[in-house]
């Protein structure tokens, strides 16, 4: 089937959420999900998640599944204020576990934090398919870009999280911690080898040369005119490219608030005695 895709973007973080429903008045996921968060002041807002809401609500849809592609480090998840106002499940890949253990050490969280991804409602496995109405999605492990990311399929759709960008962009980033560009180029390629016509929707996009936003593709158009994975290009000729490039790129931005809560299910901290939660910034650590 030929799932209705409606995409958000965020212009702060360049980030796309997706609504996927059959129809009106039938179930839908959500993914990836945006928390506003202005790191100067450590506030938060819910705008870019209040225009997914009055869309789920004005076609009333039935939300089952708010899912995340990976624990993202340039944007906070929304993903529980989002269940608090429309229900669902929160899931990520089962392999969160891995992330949650490195930066559990990285940012020295405290004893009770579990790296074992009970944070979220559900994980899913490579392969699993759960249905919402008639439609279905399956989740397919790309790790490369984090060593837990996963994509969805649902019908002729796959979302494809952080492993490609739009082909005049590229590709995604492997230097973060179990991040490896061996098995990005692994992970893209099983991408590229379902159907031509398949949509690709991309997790965001950063426009060059002033070209309108744009986040969907095809793998047809990605095989033929990704600047970095086109066809012809050799596991070894993407690795060594990757890791140039990755060698001059700046920190993201929000990683430091990002990872510390995406990793609990976009959650915050537990408050201190004060009533406030807060962040970690670790010194000369990363």
């Amino acid at each position: 089937m030929k799932p209705i895709v409606k995409g958000f973007f965020d212009p702060d973080t360049w980030t796309v959420t997706y609504v996927v429903y059959e129809k009106p008045g039938s179930p839908c996921l959500i993914i990836d999900s945006v928390l506003n968060y202005d790191h100067k002041s450590g506030r938060t807002k819910t705008k870019s998640a209040d225009e997914v809401i009055e869309f789920v609500k004005a076609n009333n849809l039935a939300t089952e599944w708010i899912l995340e592609t990976h624990a993202h480090a340039d944007h906070v998840s929304a993903a529980p204020y989002l269940k608090s106002k429309l229900g669902g499940k929160i899931a990520i890949g089962d392999h969160i576990s891995v992330v949650q253990g490195v930066f559990k050490k990285v940012f020295n969280l405290e004893e009770a934090f579990k790296a074992d991804g009970s944070q979220f409602d559900d994980l899913l496995k490579d392969g699993e398919e759960i249905h919402f109405g008639n439609l279905s999605f399956k989740s397919l492990f790309v790790p490369g870009h984090t060593p837990a990311c996963m994509a969805y399929q649902v019908g002729d759709a796959i979302f494809v999280g952080d492993t490609m960008f739009m082909p005049d962009v590229g590709t995604a980033r492997c230097d973060f911690p179990g991040g490896d560009a061996h098995t990005l180029y692994k992970s893209m390629q099983r991408i590229l080898s379902f159907p031509g016509a398949t949509r690709l929707f991309m997790c965001h996009d950063y426009p060059p040369n002033g070209r309108p936003v744009n986040y969907e593709t095809t793998v047809a158009e990605q095989k033929k005119s990704n600047i970095h994975m086109h066809d012809g290009i050799t596991e070894d000729e993407f690795v060594q490219m990757r890791s140039k490039r990755d060698a001059t790129l700046d920190m993201p931005v929000l990683i430091l608030p990002s990872i510390q809560i995406n990793i609990r299910a976009g959650d915050m901290p537990p408050k201190e005695s004060n009533g406030i939660s807060y962040l970690k910034i670790p010194l000369n650590a990363l």
